[in-house]
């Protein structure tokens, strides 16, 4: 019986520890292949043609290390692994290797294809001194703070409307809800056609004065805005319907007999009880409008005459910060300056993000 187990634990072991090398060589050979540094690369053979198996191979070796590992009290465990296991594994070497490779590419002179020498710091200063970048920057930021408080408004009214006997209640909440399942490229065409066209016609027809609100930075940003909050305001409307559905009736009904009226039941119960779904709206919110690239880009495309800003006159006047990543590395070609500031993105959204939990997580209430 021993020898069976110890030889289940030997092959359980090689599997494992032979799955994990082919995961790690197939990872480096697709960094060198990406970077073009194929060494390997012969006149009959090629290896790094082969990382896509190789990586599945690893994938599948490791899972068989885990499954035949001799062991009784953490079997269970490993089941549960495996099946996760896909998953993570996915998301793995979707989002985390990645995020470590950009990072290594903003020290670098990356130009998409190729890393030829190691530059430091040079391209988070060329991004700081960068006065489009800044603006984004700042641009982001209000439309951050604005947003999370028009939508949650919004959001919040049209949930206790929902949340009415009134008749049809399900039609108004599909009602609300569909233009969040419309991509937002999409939307935003059809919103600059309805702004462009419909609303330049009406102006025209109306005042014998054609006018865009496209054509003005300033309103072409409302415009983004009114386009936003018509996407989202319906999925954050959800989450309010059903933070204020776990609400306990009865509470409701002894406030009633206590002689609350709708007023002092709505801030001093239900909002109350509906913090943690506050603080999930916002964190939502907030994340999403920190990533408006799709409707930014249909909308305006981040076009807009700023007249002074810190001295210059830009021409990026609604362009918000992921807008202005993607600009500066597919259009102006220069990937290593777009991945130091999608990492300066990336701090600055996470901080943002943990600081808003941790603020309004503290107003949270057990039912």
């Amino acid at each position: 019986m021993k020898t069976n187990t110890s030889g289940k634990k030997g092959i359980s072991i090689g599997c494992f520890v032979v799955g994990a090398l082919l995961l790690v060589v197939a990872l480096w050979l697709d960094f060198l292949a990406t970077n073009g540094q194929d060494f390997l690369l012969t006149a009959n053979f090629n290896l790094s043609m082969h990382r896509g198996a190789m990586l599945i191979i690893g994938a599948i070796l490791i899972l068989v290390g885990l499954y035949i590992f001799p062991t009784e009290t953490h079997h269970r465990n490993i089941i549960n692994f495996i099946f996760l296991f896909p998953l993570l594994f996915t998301f793995f070497v979707t989002v985390i290797i990645p995020l470590i490779l950009g990072i290594g590419y903003s020290f670098t002179d990356w130009d998409g294809l190729r890393i030829n020498n190691v530059v430091g710091l040079d391209n988070y200063i060329r991004a700081f001194q960068s006065k489009e970048f800044l603006y984004s920057t700042l641009l982001t930021a209000l439309f951050v703070i604005v947003n999370m408080v028009v939508v949650n408004v919004v959001a919040f009214l049209l949930a206790l409307l929902c949340s009415t006997k009134l008749k049809a209640v399900g039609f108004f909440r599909a009602s609300y809800f569909l233009p969040n399942l419309i991509g937002g490229i999409v939307l935003g065409y059809i919103w600059q056609f309805a702004f462009s066209k419909v609303l330049v016609n009406y102006t025209a027809a109306l005042f014998d004065y054609p006018y865009s609100i496209l054509s003005d930075t300033k309103m072409a940003f409302m415009a983004i805005i009114i386009v936003y909050v018509w996407q989202y305001a319906g999925y954050i409307m959800l989450i309010y319907t059903t933070g204020l559905n776990t609400v306990p009736r009865e509470v409701i009904e002894a406030a009633a007999i206590d002689g609350a009226n709708a007023i002092d039941t709505l801030f001093r119960i239900k909002l109350p009880m509906i913090a943690s779904t506050t603080t999930i709206c916002l964190f939502l919110t907030l994340t999403n409008a920190f990533k408006m690239f799709d409707v930014n880009l249909a909308l305006t495309g981040g076009n807009g005459s700023v007249p002074d800003f810190l001295g210059s006159k830009l021409t990026n006047g609604t362009e918000m910060l992921a807008l202005n990543i993607y600009s500066t590395a597919i259009n102006r070609n220069d990937y290593s300056l777009g991945q130091a500031k999608a990492v300066i993105f990336f701090i600055i959204l996470a901080a943002v993000s943990i600081l808003q939990v941790k603020v309004t997580s503290r107003n949270e209430v057990e039912m």
